[in-house]
């Protein structure tokens, strides 16, 4: 789960890390307001999308007066914002943050991730920090530092200075940097997040560590300890197919191709979108049914499926390991029958009672595609959508 720059700040401050004042807005008015507020003679008008990359694609512009606000407030609020991680489409813009402008000295970067390997909180740091944060990480990487903190000691006051140091920050403000990273740790593991970054954490003139942006991502399955977080969840922002397929506990991820894929285990849903894009097909989606599928639950993965205009053809691979072939061949032909099925539909499945789910899916009198293999599967699936063109 996402929350937005402003809500990612407050949760921040409760950590003792310092961040500029700043008021959330919904309208033009409320924006002007918010400066008069503020005070001050410079603001930051800041688009507030779950996405990075505002800045450049013009969703981030200084005011140094009220009628630059109320103009700049004007231009964002409702645009459609492209950025690298929003993809040609762009983002609607529905809120935006006013915040008071910040003397900028140096910027910084810092970032947070688990190291599934080490299984600690790796703590990544940079003096390039900035827009173009990930053509520092491609061009030249020695300039972004590491370092493991372990969960049960934190970051360490060795450690952190150490990272201050190596990413530039002058003697006297090492120590708020040292306090910044620690903080940062601690609210990383106390709220169970997958991803915080800042960026740009600035060194102001007078010598102040401050967070100037704020992106941090939850681990959904950690959200029934966080009802306060779940609070902050902005549905405006998600893709409404992915909404409704977390309804019926479906892992779904919205992708740009044409062919539909029904997959039970992640890593098979994976190998699945591989092997049809190396036959030259475009998957639609990411879908896992898991383990448990009911036929209800096959049911309602057609039917967001089928939401896709752009949807020519389905592949349904199962490995009847925990879920039964049978199980599943009932859910497909009961799903085919409910949603009214119009494009083909290819079916391959493996394991537990394989023979009886073939036998049901051939006995139903539905015009489904058997295939022995994934690749038979991927073949006959992206020749199904070519034709269904």
């Amino acid at each position: 789960m996402k929350i937005h720059e402003y809500q990612g700040k407050e949760l921040l401050k409760r950590y003792g890390v310092r961040v500029p004042r700043g008021i959330p807005c919904f309208s033009v008015e409320e924006a002007v307001k918010a400066a008069q507020a503020l005070g001050g003679k410079v603001w930051v008008v800041k688009a507030q999308i779950h996405a990075g990359g505002r800045g450049k694609g013009g969703g981030v512009k200084v005011a140094k007066s009220l009628d630059e606000v109320r103009a700049y407030a004007s231009q964002i609020l409702g645009m459609q914002l492209v950025t690298h991680q929003t993809g040609p489409s762009g983002q609607l813009v529905r809120r935006l943050l006013i915040e008071e402008g910040a003397d900028i000295k140096k910027e910084l970067y810092v970032g947070l991730v688990v190291d599934r390997v080490t299984q600690k909180v790796t703590v990544m740091a940079s003096s390039e920090g900035g827009m173009d944060i990930e053509e520092v990480a491609e061009k030249t990487p020695e300039l972004i530092h590491k370092v493991s903190a372990d969960v049960a000691t934190g970051l360490t006051d060795a450690q952190a200075d150490d990272l201050a140091v190596k990413i530039g920050i002058p003697a006297a403000s090492v120590p708020q940097a040292r306090a910044v990273f620690q903080a940062l740790v601690r609210a990383f593991w106390e709220t169970d997040a997958s991803l915080a970054e800042i960026n740009p954490l600035i060194l102001t003139g007078s010598g102040d560590v401050i967070a100037l942006d704020a992106k941090i991502n939850f681990d959904s399955n950690a959200l029934f300890r966080h009802p306060e977080l779940v609070s902050l969840r902005d549905l405006d922002e998600e893709d409404p197919a992915e909404i409704e397929a977390s309804k019926f506990d479906l892992a779904y991820i919205q992708l740009d191709g044409n062919i539909g894929c029904l997959v039970n285990g992640a890593g098979l849903a994976m190998a699945t979108m591989d092997t049809i894009k190396l036959f030259g097909g475009e998957p639609a989606n990411f879908l896992d049914v898991g383990g448990g599928a009911t036929a209800e639950k096959v049911t309602e993965a057609f039917k967001i499926m089928l939401r896709n205009p752009g949807l020519k053809a389905i592949l349904v691979n199962i490995f009847g390991g925990i879920m039964k072939c049978d199980t599943i061949a009932e859910g497909v032909i009961t799903a085919s029958r409910a949603v009214g099925l119009k494009v083909p539909l290819v079916v391959r499945m493996k394991g537990t009672n394989e023979e009886l789910g073939r036998k049901l899916l051939a006995d139903s009198g539905l015009p489904i595609i058997s295939a022995d293999s994934m690749a038979q599967a991927a073949e006959k699936v992206v020749a199904a959508a070519a034709a269904a063109h």
